[in-house]
This record gives structure tokens, C-alpha cells and sequence, in this order.
């Protein structure tokens, strides 16, 4: 049998209503809620399972409410006792894989992403920045025209190199704007502007990443237990030193996701179990490498799918 890997969703996944049956179901996820709220100073429960799509999408309430949702998941998965060989994670969810690598607490952890997301909601003010989807065009072509928008002023950069046809740029709203024109002029099947509230992964978030490295001197960052893919190398990194470096990085790098799990796939895994709402990452797996298999798990039923068929996974 090959290896495991369990990998986190990032911001975008969010749906209002996530976790609710977990927590109707499982005292154990309740607890995980409550602890959330309380690290955070909000009812970041009552967002998540009553609120609205506007206010659940605010980056400061998405990101420990994915988080969160997805390490009740990891914890029934944990208490049956199946272990991943690898952890990763896309963006936000890079925090999720180090609270499953034993590197992070979840206190920790969704105090973190919280300010995290109160960081990069001020770096930029809304409006000033943009991201855009680049659909079927080589990331070299879009490297080079993106250095010739910068020519002219602009801050415009790569944000996430999600698949072998998906790429994020992201950067100053006008120049995101002229760039995409220009990709689609140079051959792009699509180019699909973002719903997001800033330019998130560019040079523009290197403020935020000088306060966010301040409040990650503040927490305890232990040794992995199991070795986690950084966005920032898309190599394995077990080092807390190193892992402090890599996330300050990560807020203005771009996501190496497509080389992430290449590298996991060199390094012997053939199982992939999305832990967290939506199925996102499942469908950027299957583009990279469509001969691994695939699993979900995003609420009860698929959970104790999960659950009961594991064994027969493993052996296939």
C-alpha cells in the first residue's frame, strides 16, 4: 500500500452551516466550537452555523471558522486511530496540516489564523487589490507578461500555481486588471476575476507578514510529528524555526500547490483524504495527479463513510 496524505482547504471553502451536524452529533466536536469562540473573543459558532455568506466570507471570520471545522473533522478521524504519512495544506489550510502535525496548537492555531486574517484584511484597503484565475495558459507565459505590467508600475505577482491549468495572479487591482487582458490576449482559455477581499499571497502583504511574524513569537511552535508540505518549498518540513520562517513567508509567496503534491506523489502517496469543507483540493489532486485516489470529508455522513470504509481503501 502506498502512503496517506490528509491536505486542508484554504479560504473560499467556507459554507454557512459547515459542522453543524458535527457538533449535533459528536460532544467532542462541540467542545472544539466552544474553544474556538473563546480564543477568538466572538460567537465564531453562531457565524459559521447561523450567520450569512457576507459575514462568514470576512477573512477574519473565514479563516478560524475553516480551520476549526476542519480539526473537528481530523479529531473523530484521529480517535479511530488512522494516521497520514504526510500533511499539507492550501494557504489558511498550511495551519490546519500544522495543528494535525502536532507542530501547532489549536488554541494556538485559530487565535492565529484569526489575526491572520485581521492582518491581511488591513494591509490592503478593500478595493485596492484584486486576484484573478488564469484558466490554460503555461505559467511561463504568464510569468512574463506579468513582468511586463510591473515595468509600468504596477505590483502584480503570482499567487497560487494550483494545477498544471490553473494559476492565481494576484496584486494592485489595476494592475491585475490590465494583466488579465493582456493573459487572455497571449492565449488564456479564461480568466476569471476573484471574489476575495484583497490581494492576497502578493508583495502587497509584506507589511502584514512583519506583524504576523510579532504574534507568531507569541505561541509555542513544536517540532512536527508528521512532516508537512510548506506552500512556500513544497518540500517536507518537520523544523519549528523553520516553520515560523516559512509562514511569515507565506503571506506574500505564492501557494506552490501543483508542486506540493507532485512532491508528495515522488514521495510514495497514492491516498489523498481532503479533511474540511468542499471539495476544491479533491478536484486540483485529480488534475495533477488523476491516478491517485481521492477521498472527502466534509461533514457526518462522509466522515462515517469514511470511517467505515478506510480499510478497504487502504487495501485497494
Amino acid at each position: 500500500m502506498g502512503k496517506v496524505a490528509f491536505i486542508f482547504p484554504g479560504q473560499g471553502s467556507q459554507k454557512v452551516g459547515m459542522g453543524k451536524d458535527l457538533v449535533e452529533e459528536f460532544r467532542g466536536c462541540k467542545s472544539i466550537f466552544e474553544t474556538a469562540d473563546a480564543q477568538v473573543g466572538l460567537n465564531l459558532s453562531d457565524i459559521i452555523f447561523n450567520g450569512n455568506d457576507e459575514d462568514l466570507t470576512v477573512t477574519y471570520h473565514a479563516q478560524p471558522a475553516i480551520l476549526t471545522t476542519s480539526i473537528a473533522l481530523l479529531e473523530k478521524i484521529k480517535e479511530a486511530g488512522i494516521k497520514a504519512d504526510y500533511v499539507a495544506g492550501h494557504s489558511l489550510g498550511e495551519f490546519s496540516a500544522l495543528v494535525a502535525s502536532g507542530a501547532i496548537s489549536f488554541e494556538d492555531g485559530v487565535k492565529l489564523v484569526h489575526k491572520r486574517g485581521l492582518l491581511m484584511d488591513k494591509a490592503v484597503p478593500v478595493g485596492q487589490g484584486a486576484m484573478a484565475a488564469v484558466l490554460f495558459l503555461a505559467p511561463e507565459k504568464i510569468e512574463e507578461v506579468i513582468s511586463e505590467v510591473n515595468k509600468q508600475g504596477h505590483s502584480v505577482g503570482i499567487a497560487n500555481y494550483n494545477s498544471p491549468t490553473q494559476v492565481v495572479i494576484t496584486g494592485d487591482a489595476a494592475g491585475v486588471q490590465l494583466a488579465s487582458g493582456l493573459i487572455k490576449e497571449a492565449g488564456a482559455k479564461r480568466v476569471l476575476p476573484l471574489k476575495v477581499s484583497g490581494p492576497f499571497h502578493s508583495s502587497l502583504m509584506k507589511p502584514a507578514s512583519e506583524e504576523f511574524e510579532n504574534e507568531l513569537g507569541k505561541i509555542n511552535v513544536d517540532t512536527c510529528s508528521i512532516p508537512v508540505i510548506s506552500n512556500v518549498t513544497a518540500k517536507a518540513i518537520t523544523e519549528a524555526s523553520e516553520i515560523k520562517e516559512l509562514l511569515v513567508k507565506q503571506l506574500f509567496s505564492p501557494v506552490k500547490w501543483n508542486q506540493s503534491i507532485q512532491e508528495l506523489v515522488d514521495l510514495g502517496v497514492d491516498t489523498f483524504v481532503e479533511i474540511g469543507p468542499g471539495k476544491v483540493l479533491t478536484g486540483l489532486v485529480k488534475a495533477i495527479s488523476p491516478s491517485s485516489k481521492l477521498v472527502n470529508v466534509y461533514d457526518v455522513e462522509t466522515l462515517k463513510q469514511f470511517l467505515n470504509e478506510w480499510e478497504e481503501i487502504k487495501s485497494c
